[in-house]
């Protein structure tokens, strides 16, 4: 049974106080009904509700008091405030023993600085943190955080979410299972199943950990990363870069670039590689690799039925198709005939520059040091093969095989019969011979997402 105490319309005639552990709280209002409910006293107050406790002030039009627990049932345009912290909700409750505020409705925090939102959400006031679950949604402005749970630190600017966690600014979206962001640093550090999206240049990344120092336009990323870039050529044609490495960072400064180190692999079209650092210079369209001096390990690159390596290599992309490698430092290029069981022309020097044409080898000039191992054919028939060094040199493709070469400078060469060479292909190398046969392929590349 519900007993009337007292109802005067108007005037604020009611005021509760609750000596808790942290501080007093008293209630005010319109007018108001005490009794019991199932054993329990309560007060109901109506009209122009005003709780306070210390700093927090929460109003509403209508709140139920639990006297021996200290909790109030608030209803109806219920706002809470401390200090710069404003809470909104049509349905909540009020704990006073804890100075904490709860909600099962939709609810709406801002400090000035975010706009903090959910289905179902708690405020902690001394702690100034907020626990909201259920389609968050956090904004600001700079970027939209969204998550199925995130806790809030106002005085820390400090965001905690979990659960199909988005974030996006002007220029990505980052998913994730969880992230910490911090907005007065814009710094975030995402983990687990982790994606950055780049819609301008369309640009995916894929890893296991996400650091975001966004003040400094730095970012590193760990643990299996790929990168994922889709073209489109002047032509229409439509094809993917990939990048796969241990470690990867990002600089996005004046010379926007992303630098992989550790078992890098790249795949684009038939050109595919593996080294141990590479740099992508997103608005120049290039790709640098390269070994440092106190390694033995070169960048190993493959086109098609050849195979190249070099100390260092620079990439060059027009229109989105492969325009020009160039090789430094005992490079050497090893091409396959298919149709032979051990076959392949060879060609080293100091430097090598490849020129591609509508993303077919063109032809490749060798400049210094050239040492060269090429076989003769007649149609398919073999005619040996010859052996030759000059300082410098031409070789023409066709369909991406050696066609022709062309020796310039102290050219000299010499012939080696058929008779002499069947059977005994594997005497025929180069100093430099090596074949590797790890070569990296879209399908390994996504298997290390």
């Amino acid at each position: 049974m519900i007993r009337t105490i007292s109802k005067i319309a108007v005037l604020i005639v009611f005021a509760s106080s609750y000596i808790s552990a942290q501080e007093r709280v008293t209630i005010v209002g319109d007018s108001l009904v005490g009794g019991k409910i199932d054993g329990e006293s309560i007060r109901e107050v109506f009209g122009n509700v005003v709780i306070t406790q210390g700093d927090v002030t929460v109003t509403c039009r209508k709140a139920l008091q639990f006297l021996n627990r200290n909790e109030f049932e608030l209803t109806g345009n219920v706002v809470a405030t401390q200090d710069t912290i404003t809470l909104f909700t049509e349905k909540g409750r009020y704990f006073g023993e804890f100075k904490m505020a709860r909600s099962d409705t939709s609810i709406m925090m801002y400090d000035g600085n975010v706009v903090l939102s959910a289905d179902f959400g708690t405020h902690f006031f001394d702690e100034k943190k907020s626990v909201f679950t259920s389609d968050v949604e956090l904004f600001d402005s700079l970027s939209t955080l969204k998550s199925d749970e995130l806790i809030y630190y106002n005085d820390l600017d400090k965001a905690v979410a979990t659960g199909n966690v988005i974030i996006a600014d002007s220029s990505s979206v980052i998913y994730a299972d969880s992230l910490i962001h911090i907005r007065e640093k814009n710094y975030t550090k995402a983990f687990e199943n982790v994606k950055i999206k780049n819609p301008e240049n369309n640009t995916d990344i894929f890893c296991g950990m996400l650091e975001d120092f966004g003040d400094s336009n730095y970012t590193k990323i760990s643990i299996n990363p790929v990168m994922i870039k889709i073209d489109t050529s002047n032509n229409g044609r439509i094809d993917s870069l990939l990048i796969a490495a241990n470690f990867m960072e990002s600089f996005d400064d004046d010379n926007p670039r992303l630098k992989a180190t550790d078992s890098v692999e790249i795949v684009r079209g038939e050109f595919s590689s593996i080294n141990e650092r590479t740099v992508y210079f997103r608005d120049n369209d290039a790709i640098s690799t390269y070994k440092k001096e106190s390694e033995k390990k070169q960048p190993v690159m493959w086109f098609g039925n050849t195979q190249l390596l070099g100390d260092s290599v620079y990439i060059k992309l027009i229109d989105n198709q492969l325009n020009e490698i160039d090789i430094f430092e005992h490079s050497i290029i090893i091409s396959k005939n298919e149709n032979f069981d051990f076959r392949y022309d060879q060609i080293s020097g100091d430097t090598l520059k490849l020129f591609f044409k509508e993303s077919k080898l063109d032809f490749a000039e060798v400049f210094g040091g050239v040492l060269s191992i090429y076989y003769i054919y007649d149609e398919n028939a073999t005619e040996g093969l010859i052996k030759a060094t000059s300082k410098n040199a031409k070789i023409i493709f066709n369909d991406n095989k050696v066609n022709k070469v062309n020796l310039y400078v102290e050219p000299d060469s010499e012939y080696h019969p058929e008779k002499l060479v069947r059977g005994s292909e594997k005497e025929f190398t180069l100093p430099s011979f090596m074949l590797f046969e790890n070569r990296p392929n879209k399908e390994s590349i996504l298997k290390r997402r």
